[in-house]
Parts: C-alpha cells; structure tokens; sequence
C-alpha cells in the first residue's frame, strides 16, 4: 500500500495546496511507512510586484524557452526499521514570453520495512517498488489562463491515477492572483501477487482547491489557500489486522503496550481493519513569505478537519539566508498536533466473532500524536561567474520526532531524512 503521512505526512508535487490532489489512500500499518517527500522549492529572492510599463512590454519582447531539468536523491529511515530509497527526476520548458509551460516528474520508490506492525503479525522484512510520475500544462498569455495536469503510481498492489484542471486570473496589475482548480482520481487496492481480478477495492476522490495570492508590497506576498477532498470507497488495508480485548482486559491495555504483552491479553480472533466508506476533508492554509536584505522568510500555518472528526494543526518555518553570491543556506521547522478520528481506539472490545466493532483500526496515523521537525538545507550554486547559479546543487538533513499518545507498540518514534538535488538551467 501506498506510504503516506508519517513523517512528513504527504508528497505534495499536485496542485501545490496544503494535501492537494493526492490519491487519499492511508497508509498500511503492517507494512509500510511515511515517504519522504521532496524539498518544496525554495521562496523566491524576491516578491517584486510587475509594473504597468513592464506589462506593456511584454507582448512585444521576442519569444524566448527556458528549459529546466533536475534529480533528487533522497534517504529516509526510522527508528520502526523502516527504509525508503527515492531517487527522482524533473524537468520544466516553458516561455515566460508567450506565457505556456510543461513540467513533468518521474520517481521510485524502494522500501525496505520491518515495523512494530509487521513483527507483531509474525510476517518477515519485505522490499517494495513504486513508480509515480505525473506532467502538467499551462498556458497564460497575459491576465487569463487555463492548466491541466495528471499524474500516476503504481506498485504491485496499488494503482492510481488522478487528473485536474485549473484556472487562473490576474488582477490589480497582477499583484493579485486567483486559481481554482478542480480535479478527481481513481485508486484500486489489491493484495500482493493476487490479480485484481481475483480481489480488489476502488477508491474515489474528488478534489477542489481555490487559492489567492497578493502581493503586499515589493518584498511580501500573502498567500490563502483552501482545499476540499472527497472520498469515497473502501480503503481499509487488506494487510492490517486489528487485536480485540474482552472488556476486562481491555482495561489492561497502555499505551505503548509492548508485543508480547498484548499478545498475551487479547482475544485467539484478529479481524482486518475496517474503515468508513466516505470521507470529507477540509483545510485552509496561510502562507506568508517576506524577502530580507540577506534572507528569505517563508511561514505557514495549516488547520485541517474532516468528516472523521480529525482536526489538525501544522505550523512550517522555512528561513533561507544569503551568505555569498553562491551559497544559500537556513533551517526549516514544522510542528504538527492532531486529534484522532471518532472510532479511534486503543483497545477495541468484542465477546467474540459475532460482537466485533464495525469500526476499527490499528492505523497510529489516525490517532492522537504530535510531531516535531527540524534541519538544516543548503543550495550551492555551481555554475560560471556570470551566471551561479545557472547550475545548483541543493541538500536538505531533517530530523522529526513524533510522539504517539494513545496506541499499541509504540509511544515514539526518530525519523531521520536526507536529500541531495542538481538542477540545471538552459
């Protein structure tokens, strides 16, 4: 199954909205760990707002392509035995004059895991492959313009597909902007080395994402944005099993409560976890991004809910500073702290097959937990005296603590995340 918010919590390369167009799966607890997902680009040198004379130019100034290209590299692992290898590339061509662009990512991932989840299900380490690639068009001549984008994954148990289209409209000499976008997607869920054929889920999501930004003044732009996800479908893991208690042991049940230990107080009888079949999510996202003499300011403030009764809050720091003309560098921090869903439980109690919870899971995602992140990141750039930074060469090394406040096995877990990029301009 797909890896999804454990660390991080969301590769966001679709929509650029606070979880966007992702394809909505959760991830698998027997199984898998959060994906790192990649460095977002850093916040421009500056937010100079255009002006009514460089506008009127604009039509008349030849047509001119720039081609951008890159790879990523990035590392992840944790204190649960989980491993992740996601080597990456991407490349754009677009004509700032004649207003269109083409960009297009391409990655794999290779995981290697072996959980508190997989352990205590007695099943060995296993190693996984993803592939996931996605491209998007835009096309804006001048105050008006149109995108479309799509994007897949696919892995031996899972296959998704997902598209969208967007509009765009400037005002007030284009300090400020306007983009509402409406996309869906279409997710199966399998089981490993089993043709869907013999069985499968399907997944539907609907995604809707408006976005304002303004530009303040010559060295601030404000930024809103709202997202709204529909899901509908069956997307309980067929891999995770969830332990049931008699009342009285349940009682027995703490948090962190190790393997052996709940082994030892839990019902003979495991049953496979079982999610709702629709979920609405909603969140709003402010972004503020202020450029310095010698540094660049970026924060983010992120609340979530959903029909699940989750609420969330995510609090991004990015601080980039100039230290020569070449070399960039500054710390990023993030914050995360959420609620857990509605049927969250720790212990779930049943008096045998026929008195089992119609709700449950054993996913620590959809529980109560908070995480704390923290590195440094870096970009170099490498190319001629004239032009530096014609070629970069980027790395990013963050550490995140989550702490788990209410769930079997664990009551912690140290992420650690590395990543090295090279882009080129031409």
């Amino acid at each position: 199954m797909q890896l999804t918010a454990r660390v991080l919590f969301v590769i966001t390369l679709v929509l650029a909205s606070s979880f966007g167009a992702r394809s909505a799966r959760a991830d698998d607890e027997d199984d898998k760990a959060q994906k790192p997902a990649p460095a977002a680009p850093a916040a421009p040198a500056a937010a100079a707002a255009p002006t009514k004379a460089a506008d009127a130019e604009a039509p008349s100034a030849p047509s001119v392509v720039d081609v951008k290209a890159g790879s990523e590299v990035a590392m992840y692992g944790d204190s649960d035995h989980v491993y992740v290898f996601t080597p990456s590339i991407y490349g754009t061509v677009e004509s700032p004059t004649a207003g269109w662009s083409l960009n297009g990512h391409y990655l794999v991932d290779v995981v290697s895991a072996a959980s508190v989840d997989i352990v205590s299900t007695a099943s060995p380490r296993w190693i996984e492959l993803r592939h996931a690639g996605g491209a998007d068009v835009t096309y804006k001549p001048g105050n008006t313009g149109i995108g479309v984008s799509g994007s897949t994954s696919i892995e031996p148990d899972y296959t998704s597909y997902a598209a969208s289209g967007s509009l765009m409209q400037d005002f007030d000499d284009r300090n400020l902007s306007v983009r509402l976008t409406f996309g869906g997607g279409h997710d199966t869920i399998g089981r490993h080395d089993t043709p869907f054929s013999v069985f499968s889920r399907t997944l539907d999501h609907y995604v809707g994402s408006l976005s304002l930004s303004n530009t303040l003044n010559r060295s601030t732009v404000l930024t809103l944005i709202g997202d709204v996800v529909l899901e509908r479908g069956d997307q309980s893991k067929p891999y995770r099993y969830v332990p049931m208690f008699t009342a009285s042991d349940a009682t027995r049940i703490v948090p962190g409560a190790p393997i052996g230990y709940v082994n030892q107080h839990r019902l003979p009888t495991r049953v496979l976890e079982q999610l709702p079949l629709q979920r609405d999510r909603g969140a709003f996202t402010l972004r503020v991004a202020h450029r310095l003499e010698t540094a660049t300011i970026r924060l983010d403030e992120r609340v979530y809910a959903d029909s699940w009764q989750m609420v969330a809050s995510t609090t991004d720091l990015r601080w980039l500073l100039d230290a020569s003309r070449r070399f960039t560098y500054g710390p990023h921090a993030r914050f995360h702290a959420q609620k857990a869903v509605s049927f969250w439980q720790i212990a779930y109690v049943s008096s045998g097959p026929g008195d089992i919870p119609a709700l449950r899971t054993g996913d620590r995602e959809l529980g109560p937990l908070w995480s704390a992140t923290f590195g440094p990141g870096a970009k170099w750039g490498i190319g001629p005296a004239g032009d530096p930074f014609q070629w970069t060469l980027g790395t990013d090394i963050e550490a995140t603590w989550t702490g788990f406040l209410n769930d079997l096995y664990l009551r912690n877990r140290l992420a650690g995340l590395g990543l090295v990029s090279l882009e080129g301009t031409f």
